[in-house]
């Protein structure tokens, strides 16, 4: 009899320890899903991708991945960034730009827009195209936005910079207004090549390290904003 009660309670433990060993197994497959990182896929042309750069750690993504763990963020930021590309090559590629471990979306796109002189209504197009998608996935989004010059004249430069703006208020993004507003912030203008000098590659599109450096401080606290969304 003894025998058969010692199994029973030996039996019982055994059942006990499987769902303590089992729980234990579900609340470290937890605490590690917790810990995962904050993937952020920052999308945009070669102001994103880091052309010119000498060493790849200098590019905006590193940069900003930098900076945001400086400041306690668990974050990072996938570099989406394709050299040349316009709004419309951002759209063809949205769809497998995000792969399913993204969180949240940066898009920085209308450089080469302004390059090539595309109209500003085709560039909104793309851009809203770009926005829907990452509404239909749940991510947020920061939008940076770029500025017209005024070589195409007040109305081209008038619909081009609304564009930004209209679109943020529309898909409820997150806006950052100016991409170059770090370098502003230093005293230079995009307008002026000779007060950019200091900060951009000798062919005075590109920002050279300490660009991209001012760049990122200008954009951080609007990334910031961003991962506070994914958080909320």
């Amino acid at each position: 009899m003894r025998a058969v009660l010692r199994a029973m309670v030996a039996k019982g433990y055994g059942a006990l320890a499987r769902l303590r060993n089992g729980l234990a197994v579900t609340f470290l497959l937890a605490g590690v899903a917790a810990a995962e990182p904050v993937t952020v896929v920052a999308l945009g042309d070669s102001l994103t991708a880091g052309y010119g750069l000498a060493d790849a750690s200098q590019g905006l993504v590193p940069q900003l991945e930098a900076w945001l763990k400086a400041r306690g963020h668990d974050v990072v930021v996938q570099n989406a960034g394709v050299s040349g590309d316009t709004t419309a090559g951002g759209l063809a590629r949205i769809g497998w730009a995000l792969g399913p471990e993204a969180d949240a979306l940066i898009v920085t796109l209308g450089g080469n827009d302004l390059l090539r002189g595309i109209d500003p209504a085709a560039s909104r197009q793309n851009l809203d195209g770009i926005l829907k998608e990452a509404a239909a996935r749940n991510l947020p989004v920061l939008l940076v936005a770029m500025k017209a010059p005024g070589n195409f004249g007040p109305e081209y430069k008038a619909a081009f910079d609304a564009m930004y703006g209209d679109l943020a208020a529309q898909y409820g993004t997150v806006l950052a207004d100016d991409f170059f507003a770090g370098l502003r912030a230093a005293g230079a203008d995009p307008a002026d090549p000779a007060s950019l000098a200091a900060f951009m590659q000798v062919d005075g599109l590109h920002p050279n390290p300490e660009g991209v450096r001012l760049i990122v401080e200008g954009l951080g606290p609007k990334v910031e904003e961003l991962l506070a969304q994914v958080k909320g």
